[in-house]
């Protein structure tokens, strides 16, 4: 009895040895080890595409590159960081459809929504996504507090698991059409884990993360469409990785970057995240080497205006189904419109930002481009004021002949235009919106046309916006002065025609709700790309000429740089 009673002692003795080691993650069967990659693995990934699929590398250039690595005996992944279906003719007078078919024909592995990706409206957007033939992942995109899709998606190689965790910004929701996230009430249904600070958000990604290690990844590869604007403070890439574990690298999008950045993360880890650009400037790659398991990401690049395989001559099994897609679109397309005597711009004539690149202004100034267009929404609605949110305006008019496909990469969203009457007072907010986050870019800054203002961006904003950063009022000191209509100086309780798109006007695209409650008194058939090329043939004559010459405008916004005490 003795012996059996110590037998037993030794085998719970053995059994709890065995229980510390595991907890302390020790490997006690003899000679295994942690699975190894036979050969490298690479993570190719695009981000922004915006339906460039011509522009950049192209589709052919990335096809070229995938193909070479695979020569090289590398595994290798395909996987995209959201806004691929919108942003051109192709996806717009397809809504998204040829961008989908496309994406298919690349074979891609894994894909993550973009803000922009919603704006055909949630249902077409659902559709999309079913007919893809990759699957679509996020850890935050919810309806009604469950998640629309997997959090998360494990791949495999050699017997080394890779977790895919994805993540979408709560901007999407006032930077798409808010409209589409709500129900027939008003009511946002959907949403993105959005406000208590942005705890909500990093408590989705981090609880991804946790399960995914918890089914084995020996990695974890957050896909992001963060970005790192200011103006996205607490959802930034730098919020979530500085909120949360367990990631290894960060292949984000959103904020067209190309930035590769090590920063800490929670535990004081040091993670990587790279960005790829947009319309395929730039193709982001991680590798995770087969000798010792170490992790590094890069970007290929190519930055000249001809793209890569019309210079360089590459042709493969993508070249022909881009030409037919293209081709689809091109007569119609390259129809003329009319003659522009200068460039219309949306950037600064001689000024580069930090990554040497024209210097975006038209998001905090008044340019000549937003002139013009203000101009053509107040001629064909019969507006007093028309306005129109800079994010809206994608890229320039160049000089010389003005075809329907320039008018349309400008305006690549399909918005209609309309005219609601509003008070002076709500007018007064929405300009007052528009100059909040000045000296920052804000997609919501008005350009304008029948109106002029001023504004002093050194009082500090007291905008007000509610939980899903919509507005809310203004609590304090105006940074908007001098406004006036018509040359008349704006009266808050007189009424005023304002045109505008419906995504701002309607929607509360770029969280415009002020415009609540006014008659809507005219909308445009036409998309807003259409109603700017009739302003242009009729009302200009053919001829965009010596008034909309100064790429800074006419002096309808005014910043008066005033010190405050």
């Amino acid at each position: 009895m003795k012996q059996k009673k110590k037998g037993l002692l030794r085998r719970i003795g053995c059994v709890l040895v065995v229980l510390a080691l595991l907890a302390t993650g020790w490997a006690f069967a003899e000679g295994a080890q942690a699975p190894q990659l036979k050969k490298d693995l690479v993570v190719l990934f695009t981000s922004d595409v915006h339906c460039g699929v011509d522009r950049g590398f192209g589709y052919v250039g990335l096809k070229a590159v995938r193909n070479q690595l695979e020569r090289e005996g590398c595994h290798v992944l395909l996987v995209d960081n959201g806004d691929a279906m919108q942003g051109g003719p192709l996806g717009l007078l397809t809504q998204g459809e040829a961008m989908i078919e496309l994406m298919n024909r690349m074979g891609y592995d894994i894909a993550i929504p973009g803000n922009h990706d919603f704006d055909y409206g949630m249902e077409r957007f659902l559709s999309l996504t079913e007919a893809a033939d990759f699957p679509f992942i996020c850890c935050n995109f919810n309806r009604e507090g469950q998640l629309v899709f997997p959090p998360y998606i494990m791949k495999e190689f050699d017997g080394v698991k890779l977790a895919f965790v994805g993540v979408t910004t709560p901007q999407t929701l006032y930077t798409s059409t808010p409209r589409y996230f709500q129900d027939e009430n008003g009511n946002f249904i959907y949403g993105f884990m959005q406000g208590n600070d942005g705890a909500d958000l990093y408590e989705a990604v981090q609880r991804a993360a946790d399960d995914a290690r918890s089914e084995g990844a020996d990695y974890v590869i957050l896909l992001g469409h963060l970005g790192h604007d200011a103006v996205a403070i607490p959802y930034t890439y730098a919020d979530v990785l500085g909120h949360t574990t367990g990631i290894d690298a960060m292949l984000d999008g959103h904020s067209h970057d190309t930035s590769k950045v090590v920063m800490q993360n929670r535990d004081g880890r040091e993670i990587i995240r790279q960005a790829s650009g947009t319309q395929l400037e730039g193709i982001g790659w991680l590798r995770i080497s087969a000798a010792d398991g170490s992790l590094d990401t890069g970007l290929y690049t190519w930055s000249d205006p001809v793209p890569a395989p019309k210079l360089l001559g590459i042709e493969n099994e993508m070249s022909a189904v881009v030409d037919e897609a293209q081709n689809a679109l091109g007569e119609w397309l390259n129809t003329k419109v009319g003659v522009s005597t200068a460039e219309q711009t949306i950037y600064d004539p001689t000024a580069m930002d930090e990554y040497g690149k024209p210097l975006l202004i038209v998001r905090v100034s008044e340019t000549n481009l937003g002139d013009l267009v203000t101009d053509a929404f107040r001629a064909q609605s019969g507006a007093d004021v028309a306005i129109d949110c800079a994010g809206s305006i994608r890229t320039n008019l160049p000089k010389g002949d003005i075809t329907l496909s320039n008018l349309l990469s400008i305006y690549p969203f399909g918005n209609h235009v309309s005219m609601r009457q509003i008070t002076g007072q709500q007018l007064l907010d929405a300009l007052e919106w528009g100059v909040k986050d000045v000296p920052g870019g804000f997609g919501g800054f008005l350009q304008v046309s029948g109106l002029s203002y001023e504004f002093n961006p050194n009082i500090k904003s007291s905008c007000q916006m509610d939980e899903n950063n919509m507005f809310a009022g203004v609590t304090g000191e105006y940074r908007v002065k001098n406004v006036t209509v018509g040359g008349e100086p704006l009266d808050l309780e007189r009424t005023y025609k304002v045109a505008a798109m419906d995504y701002l006007l309607l929607n509360h695209g770029n969280g415009f709700t002020m415009f609540d409650g006014g008659k809507i008194r005219w909308q445009s058939d036409d998309l807003d790309y259409l109603v700017v090329a009739r302003y242009i043939r009729d009302g200009l004559n053919g001829v965009v000429g010596e008034a909309y010459e100064n790429p800074y405008g006419q002096g309808r916004i005014v910043a008066v740089e005033e010190s405050v005490e």
